[in-house]
């Protein structure tokens, strides 16, 4: 199993310093990976997501510069929010400067009122987020670049520096589009907001069509180590293993940056005690 942690990117313990410290905390305590979400604006009307949130390119970028190990994933990056040719090259220039270490999660969003902020569609967004994967693979394996699709055309055009390496993309979402676009078009699936039970149904469907070690199946989950009782967690942990759980995130929700530390330092304890000899 794989362990990652979310960086300390929203909210009153985030800031320059925070996101470095965690970071280095995150490698220095064996963590396999650290993560950050995307909203660029949040209705003032909703108490969920945080409007206080870095940028996550920024932030993944600022956290690379001091780690060398540590993966830098994306939970998830909203993809049809932005502009796709945009993306694949920040995420191509974050992998090459970071040694290869990005995950890019990607996610096709549900606020609407956001998408409208940013003059996005909301209700073409699947169709557009689908295209977007084949392009950014486009992007990242051709030289010169020819796409034409539905939303995007691209006459050989170059997009240089290509990546380190095929930057592994992980569909996020708990609906039955999301499975489909995991399976047709990701290296994996990042769960958000279900059950052991849930899970294990997810995960049988998506084995069935990817049975390979090629494609991860992770889970986002709301734990913290200074409010979670450690036994749930350990709980949680066995059974989402055995549901066939790989890689876990945990995202600790502190007020300092001292907080948020401790939480981390006892998460990485009971992770320890899972990942084997």
């Amino acid at each position: 199993m794989r362990f990652g942690v979310h960086l300390p990117q929203y909210g009153r313990a985030s800031g320059p310093e925070s996101i470095q410290r965690a970071a280095r905390q995150a490698e220095d305590l064996g963590l396999d990976d650290v993560w950050v979400s995307d909203h660029q604006v949040v209705p003032a009307d909703l108490s969920y997501p945080p409007p206080y949130l870095f940028d996550p390119l920024m932030t993944l970028t600022w956290a690379g510069a001091v780690t060398t190990r540590v993966g830098l994933g994306t939970s998830v990056l909203v993809l049809p929010q932005h502009a796709t040719v945009s993306v694949a090259n920040s995420i191509a220039s974050l992998d090459q400067l970071s040694g290869g270490r990005v995950i890019l999660g990607v996610g096709a969003g549900w606020i609407e009122a956001e998408f409208r902020a940013l003059g996005a569609g909301f209700s073409d967004r699947g169709a557009r987020m689908d295209e977007a994967i084949d392009v950014l693979r486009a992007c990242w394996e051709q030289d010169p670049v020819d796409f034409e699709g539905r939303f995007h055309r691209l006459d050989s055009v170059r997009l240089l520096p290509k990546p380190s390496r095929r930057i592994p993309i992980w569909v996020g979402g708990h609906g039955e589009r999301a499975h489909g676009r995991a399976v047709a078009r990701g290296d994996g699936f990042h769960a958000l907001r279900v059950t052991p039970d849930e899970m294990r149904d997810v995960v049988a469907r998506l084995r069935r069509d990817r049975p390979g070690a090629d494609f991860t199946v992770s889970l986002r989950r709301g734990w913290d180590g200074l409010r979670s009782d450690p036994d749930d967690v350990r709980r949680e942990l066995e059974a989402f293993a055995g549901a066939g759980v790989e890689h876990f995130l945990a995202t600790p929700e502190q007020r300092t940056a001292d907080d948020w530390l401790r939480s981390v330092e006892t998460l990485a304890k009971i992770f320890a005690e899972f990942r084997g000899p």
